[in-house]
């Protein structure tokens, strides 16, 4: 019968017909009409009866029929995401096309079971408007609990009198680099380097992402230039940080943030997130197997981990007393979550909840026993676009959900810049793969990644891919003569035995970091250390304020030295005897003493 429209009819006694049949209908709208051949067959003689019990029939305005992997690609149209096309171009796709679809149809019992398990026996299509209004928010809390972080450390760490400062290091780049120094560190501080501009800068992070947080998709005409300012100031801090701001969780809020500058550009954006989630942490248990490490393949690196971590809470000297037996089974479930779950993330539906779930406990769990600053928020924020709006519209505020809008009808460059911004970041991300796996990658793609690093765009993963399984520590000691040795105390590290280990994420104390990484080299191997030291023996206010107290108020001593000791959590016997949280045992000399007028070795 003559239509203006194409018309579909499906086997309306098929239950996994009748599931899929409505979701196309919520993808194609008005644009399909939609009958079962045992209402409407009748209708159309050019359609043999047996033909519907093989495949849906599409009937086309003109009267001519298509049917089979043709009709469906046909029908969903700009919803088929390009396969109608490749379908009508590639002889080879059409065959296995149409293959698939005639060994689906052969057994649809068993794909209605799977259909059930896998997706539910309602589906509809992957909406992230809420998503995306709730995601913004908490990136621009992550995004000001980072700035905020850094403005109270920033002048200790890169300042002026700090300990590796900043206007040194561009300038001895400036002299090294020339004209590409630009491009090598990309920062607007080659604009200006003094102190004020590094507080500044923090400052404004802290006041932009607030007005992020308030505006949203409540004024979505500013939330991507919001996104592009905070990604330029937090990628110039992490470029001039050396090692104060190498951390993954750096690579990884800059890698979100910039992925974020694109949402509502396309609906490709959302599965980058997923790409990013799968990179993530399939990279991290990667990195764990490749090693060749013992503790993971023995599973026993948790045992070991609560103590050897840089900056364990309370709750990890608990965790440590567990039996052993629980520590291999963590260790196999962290590897397990690591390596297996992420590909849930490509999975229908409800294995992709189970998968988001399985990621979310173990950051909770990571969380609870060590700190990790804003890393844990930002690895459980990538999970939300493992889900979508049926989960997470209701947590939208009811006079913000009539305002919500997945795509912000961009202007045709915006769409094509999105696109292309896919494009790179899916190849790059392949890159570092085939690195972690091989060790290298093939030209160009290595030069590619090469160029793209300082942009801190596309990133690779992985912690502990070694389990440390001692903890040296080191107690920095100052002295007026050379023969009384007053311990320096540190805000959040190891050191006085009777002090519990304390929660402090999701603020990140960057130095007591970095004094973990320096106990398992030498001083040698951390220039910054040395730096570190003439700051104390110069009495820095700012480099003193990293510190939590300075037992030489009154004139700086005129030696500094380095102690090493072993640090191990005591066991619940000696917990209760001496009221200590640690037991240690010394080492050695990790810096002879020191002083302004010997100088540094």
């Amino acid at each position: 019968m003559p239509s203006s429209k194409p018309f579909l009819l499906y086997d309306g006694n098929c239950g996994f017909c009748r599931i899929w049949i409505d979701y196309w209908r919520a993808l194609t709208g008005d644009r399909i009409e939609y009958a079962s051949s045992q209402d409407a067959g009748n209708q159309y003689p050019q359609i043999p009866p047996e033909a519907f019990g093989k495949s849906v029939q599409l009937v086309r305005p003109d009267g001519s029929v298509a049917s089979g992997a043709q009709a469906a690609f046909e029908a969903l149209g700009p919803d088929s995401m390009g396969m109608r096309r490749l379908y009508e171009s590639s002889g080879p796709f059409r065959f296995i096309a149409e293959a698939g679809y005639r060994f689906i149809a052969s057994h649809r019992d068993l794909f209605y079971h799977l259909t059930r398990f896998t997706f539910g026996t309602r589906i509809r299509p992957a909406r992230f408007a809420a998503t995306q209004w709730i995601f913004v928010r908490l990136l621009a809390i992550i995004y000001a609990i980072a700035f905020v972080s850094m403005a109270v450390q920033v002048l200790g760490l890169i300042g002026s009198h700090g300990i590796l400062p900043a206007h040194q290091f561009l300038g001895n780049l400036a002299r090294q680099a020339g004209p590409i120094r630009f491009l090598a560190v990309p920062t607007i501080f080659w604009w200006g380097d003094d102190d004020a501009t590094l507080i500044g800068v923090c400052v404004i992070g802290v006041v932009f992402s607030l007005i992020l947080f308030v505006t949203g998709f409540r004024a979505a005409r500013f939330q991507q230039p919001l996104l592009v300012i905070l990604f330029v100031l937090y990628l110039s801090l992490s470029a001039v940080g050396e090692d104060f701001l190498s951390f993954q969780w750096d690579s990884l809020l800059l890698e979100t943030g910039f992925l974020a500058i694109f949402l509502g550009r396309t609906r490709i954006v959302p599965w980058l997130f997923r790409w990013l989630a799968f990179r993530l942490y399939f990279l991290s248990g990667l990195v764990k197997l490749l090693s060749g490490d013992p503790a993971w393949r023995n599973l026993t690196a948790l045992h070991f981990h609560y103590y050897t971590q840089p900056l364990p809470t309370v709750l990890a000297w608990y965790m440590e007393k567990l039996p052993m037996g629980f520590q291999r089974a963590s260790t196999l479930l962290v590897l397990a979550v690591e390596l297996a779950v992420p590909f849930l993330i490509f999975a229908p539906r409800r294995l992709r909840k189970f998968g988001a779930a399985c990621m979310v406990a173990l950051q909770v769990l990571i969380f609870l026993t060590g700190n990790y600053t804003f890393f844990n928020l930002l690895a459980i924020l990538l999970c939300l676009f493992l889900l979508d709006d049926r989960e997470l519209s209701r947590f939208v505020p009811p006079p913000f959900q009539k305002r919500l809008d997945p795509v912000l009808r961009p202007s045709q460059f915006g769409r094509f810049a999105a696109i292309a911004v896919a494009v790179l970041v899916v190849t790059l991300g392949l890159t570092l793969l085939f690195e972690a796996f091989t060790g290298d990658a093939p030209e160009p793609f290595r030069s590619l990644a090469r160029d793209a690093a300082p942009l801190n765009i596309v990133n690779s993963y992985g912690l502990f891919a070694v389990m440390t399984t001692s903890r040296p520590e080191i107690i920095v000691e100052g002295s007026m003569d050379g023969q009384t040795w007053t311990p320096y105390s540190f805000r959040y590290k190891p050191g006085d035995v009777k002090k519990a280990p304390r929660w402090v994420a999701p603020y990140q104390p960057r130095l007591d970091w970095q004094m973990w990484f320096a106990a398992l080299g030498s001083y040698r191997s951390n220039p910054w250390f040395i730096n570190f030291v003439t700051g104390l023996l110069d009495g820095s206010p700012q480099v003193l304020s990293l510190l939590a107290a300075n037992p030489f108020p009154g004139h700086p001593p005129r030696y500094i030295r380095a102690m090493t000791y072993d640090y191990t959590f005591t066991s619940r016997a000696e917990r209760r005897q001496t009221g200590a949280w640690w037991k240690r045992a010394p080492l050695g000399t990790y810096l002879p003493p020191v002083g302004l007028r010997s100088g540094a070795p």
